[in-house]
């Protein structure tokens, strides 16, 4: 027999291998063989490889359109929702609505063909980008932000704008100019006009003149037909029979405020402050009232700065709840617990804690309280209790001009309007005898009326004077409406301040009455149910009231050598304050450190005030001596008292002209001593004509006019943060 070669046994021993690979083939690899694809499949197929993945997502819900917001207070927010449900009503498109913040832009470019994207950009402060736009913002205008593509292309984008702003401020709408101006640059295309809504006149009559020539132009560019959608709810209501009455929200904002469980109090979780101090600050009460209010945070982990905000929660009042209770017909059902849930999650959520029951939603949870938009109007008409009353509010959801003559004007509330479509009579106190019931399902009030929104107020103390306790100063807004002959003059009221005016009251142990002194009818102030849900807000004597903190750049500079100019009249002062118990506190550490020169080199501080009268509504004025004491003539106060002291002509002065009398130290202190300036106030005129006067002076100063020289370092102050306001309309 012949012998075997090294090598054919070698080859031999292969081909056996292979054989048995090949035969065994499927029990070897089986196993093996689909870990890697399904799970591939499956990350693509529901959007969760990456979260901030929105093409992905839109690709999952098969959703052509979406949404960005950038939104501080929750309205703009509220306008991209509009938006994606009347694209759903109108076109049957769903959308894909998003918090900026939550999602990475690297992708823009991805966005399909038969697709667009909204971005619907509140401009905050001083045209900057609110919180959540901030990365969004630095993308768009980074010239080395690249897309997937390696680029900052994006040819074939389709999008749409509507910008949020106020025009008494300098800077309006400009984050929305600005998304618009980047996004044409970088090749996109727009659909229709860019919209802009203007919060110092009328936001949604800005909204509704711009959105239907918007969705003309969106039809045409998208290759879609207006019927192809419909009228959908956006919940689903239903009266509970049986819940665990410890498990109803009745006005808490939170599980944790439900459960009386510790946590962080924010936005989310608002601390229930107790009162520790409350005061009326004018003196002649008799037409207007200013409040002081001091919020005890000890124990709340609660932390504040000067210059900060306190948002502080207020319920509808009374009056209000029982008249939407009674035109809805649930006078008999307010206690009745309710379920809502979202038909659609992506698009609609359920904007409070459920379940919960009419009354409390009524009360606590929706801005009933507002004026009635038109766009709600034409929806609720289907549902009139008569011919007449059908007639009505169509007329006036389709009429801007009646509509802003009769509701506007009159600051008619929904359940007034309600009331007097119906012809019932809105003067009388509500019950269900006199108010004709509406078959409006609830749903629908839930859909249309925004979530009752916390009040911001400056806050005027300082945590280095007042560690554990909040101060604010709040006017009570009340005045006349414009009578129709629909509607007689009748008086309204701001929702925040009254209540925190119910608060002081009641903390007090007061009692206001409808007959003054001197024999002259008062206006009765509207009444709250001020001890909270399972009186959550009363402990034995002590009232409480739902707050929490928001931060600011209001702030003054960390060195005391700089000097600082502040300007505020009215309750405009209250940052202010806590500016200046701010110093004092710096000045006390010094001296008590460095003896009674340690003040020697420190910057003036000047505060200009006005009011009308020193008698009548001038703030804190035994303080301000005291203040000047402790700061050893480094602070200056200059008044301006409107009717009480006048020009030569006779006219009124006012801070803008205690500036300008002052303006060879103010010109100074600006340009020589890198000093700062502080506006807070109305920003409709006050702050305007303060801006105006400043340039005038430093333009003066440096040799030219205000209107050139004095703009621009009055521009350049502001880009470095040496001119700062904190102004509302």
């Amino acid at each position: 027999m012949a012998s075997t070669s090294s090598s054919d046994v070698a080859i031999l021993a292969l081909g056996v291998i292979l054989a048995a690979l090949y035969l065994f083939r499927d029990q070897l690899f089986a196993a093996s063989k689909p870990k890697v694809a399904p799970i591939v499949a499956s990350k693509s197929a529901n959007g969760s490889g990456n979260p901030r993945d929105f093409i992905a997502k839109m690709k999952d819900g098969k959703k052509r359109l979406v949404i960005f917001y950038g939104s501080q207070t929750g309205t703009a927010e509220e306008y991209a929702i509009r938006l994606a449900k009347e694209a759903k009503s109108k076109f049957g498109l769903a959308s894909l609505v998003c918090d900026p913040e939550e999602y990475d832009f690297e992708n823009l470019d991805q966005l399909p063909e038969d697709c667009a994207a909204f971005f619907v950009m509140a401009t905050y402060g001083e045209g900057e980008p609110t919180d959540n736009a901030v990365q969004l913002m630095q993308n768009l205008q980074d010239d080395s932000f690249e897309f997937s593509n390696g680029e900052r292309k994006l040819d074939g984008l389709k999008y749409v704008v509507f910008g949020l702003g106020n025009k008494t401020y300098e800077h309006y709408n400009s984050i929305g100019r600005a998304v618009d101006d980047q996004l044409t640059k970088m090749g996109a295309t727009r659909i229709g006009e860019r919209g802009e809504g203007d919060d110092d006149k009328s936001m949604e009559e800005d909204y509704l003149e711009w959105k239907d020539g918007m969705w003309e132009a969106f039809a045409t560019a998208m290759g879609v037909e207006e019927g192809q959608g419909g009228d959908t709810a956006d919940f689903a209501v239903s009266e509970l029979e049986s819940h665990p009455a410890e498990k109803v929200y009745l006005g808490e904002y939170s599980a944790r405020a439900l459960t009386k469980t510790k946590g962080i109090h924010d936005a989310k979780n608002p601390f229930p402050a107790p009162i520790s101090h409350a005061r009326e600050l004018f003196e002649d009460t008799k037409d207007r009232n200013c409040v002081h209010i001091e919020l005890n945070t000890e124990g709340s982990g609660i932390t504040y700065q000067h210059g900060d905000h306190v948002g502080v929660w207020p319920s509808n009042p009374d009056v209000e709840v029982n008249r939407l209770l009674c035109a809805l017909g649930l006078t008999g059902k307010k206690d009745t617990v309710i379920g809502i849930e979202s038909l659609d999650p992506a698009l609609a959520k359920v904007p409070f804690p459920v379940p919960t029951t009419y009354g409390t939603v009524l009360r606590h949870y929706i801005d009933i309280s507002a004026v009635a938009g038109r766009q709600i109007l034409g929806t609720l008409s289907k549902f009139a209790p008569s011919p007449e009353a059908e007639a009505f509010m169509k007329n006036l959801n389709t009429n801007k001009e009646e509509y802003h003559r009769v509701i506007a004007g009159g600051c008619l509330k929904l359940g007034e309007v309600l009331q007097l479509a119906a012809g019932n009579d809105i003067r009388a106190v509500p019950n269900s005898e006199n108010t004709t019931a509406w078959p409006i399902p609830f749903d629908i009030i839930v859909s249309a009326i925004p979530r009752l929104q916390p009040r911001y107020y400056s806050i005027s103390s300082s945590p280095k004077l007042h560690p554990n306790s909040i101060h604010v100063t709040v006017v009570v807004l009340k005045y006349q409406s414009i009578p129709s002959e629909h509607v007689k003059e009748k008086w309204v009221y701001g929702v925040g301040s009254n209540f925190l005016l119910n608060l002081k009251n009641a903390a007090n142990g007061e009692t206001v009455p409808l007959i003054s002194d001197a024999g002259e009818e008062r206006v009765a102030m509207p009444s709250y149910e001020i001890e909270g849900p399972r009186g959550a807000y009363k402990l034995d004597t002590v009232y409480k009231a739902p707050i929490h903190v928001r931060r600011s750049t209001f702030r003054l500079p960390t060195n005391p050598k700089s000097p600082v100019i502040m300007i505020g009249p009215g309750t405009g002062v209250a940052p202010f304050r806590g500016f200046v118990q701010e110093r004092v506190a710096l000045a006390r550490r010094s001296i008590e450190k460095n003896g009674a020169d340690a003040l020697a080199d420190w910057g003036r501080i000047s505060l200009f005030y006005g009011c009308r009268r020193s008698t009548e509504d001038f703030l804190y004025k035994d303080e301000w001596s005291k203040y000047a004491e402790e700061l050893h003539g480094k602070f200056s106060m200059h008044c301006a008292f409107s009717r009480e002291k006048y020009k030569p002509d006779g006219s009124k002065i006012y801070v803008q002209d205690l500036i300008w009398d002052d303006r060879e130290h103010i010109a100074d202190a600006i340009l020589n001593g890198k000093g700062y300036v502080y506006i807070c106030g109305e920003a409709k005129n006050m702050s305007k004509q303060v801006e105006d006067v400043l340039a005038r002076i430093l333009g003066e100063a440096k040799g030219g006019s205000g209107d050139v020289e004095g703009q621009a370092e009055v521009k350049l102050l502001k880009e470095r943060s040496r001119l700062m306001l904190d102004v509302w309309s």
